[in-house]
């Protein structure tokens, strides 16, 4: 269980520091050109950076080079979390929370958070702890 949880839990924060720095950093340098967001559109994104700036172009490497990499390691997450999922036997509703957890940026460092606590505590003797039930049995 310690193992899974691991691969987990280093898979859920690169995936979300991928995720904060393509919407908070590469998307704004890439797409606020002041050119429109989609096509037929006539409301116009910010226009803080120039189309073919220095900025923009950094925004659209990381866009691309990030985004890519992003998307195959958010399917590798999915892999690893569902593994850790069906170890731990986790309800249907609290494994597809975790999963899209990883979509939403923040969101999924407070889900990998939950799903730490959850494990450790339904699962106390992998983590060296005792149970309750053990405690209990100590104390008679």
């Amino acid at each position: 269980m310690k193992k899974a949880l691991t691969r987990y839990r280093v898979m859920a924060y690169v995936v979300g520091v991928l995720l904060i720095v393509l919407c908070l950093i590469g998307v704004p340098l890439s797409n606020f050109d002041g050119s429109p967001m989609w096509v037929g559109d006539k409301i116009p994104t910010p226009n803080w950076f120039d189309e073919g700036s220095r900025a923009n172009n950094i925004g659209e490497f990381i866009t691309s080079i990030l985004g890519t990499a992003h998307g195959w390691l958010y399917m590798i997450f999915l892999v690893f979390a569902f593994s850790l999922a069906r170890k731990a036997k986790w309800t249907m509703a609290f494994t597809l929370g975790i999963l899209a957890a990883g979509t939403i940026p923040v969101v999924s460092f407070w889900a990998e958070h939950k799903a730490t606590q959850r494990i450790k505590r339904d699962h106390p003797a992998d983590f060296g702890a005792r149970s309750a039930d053990q405690v209990g049995q100590l104390q008679s």
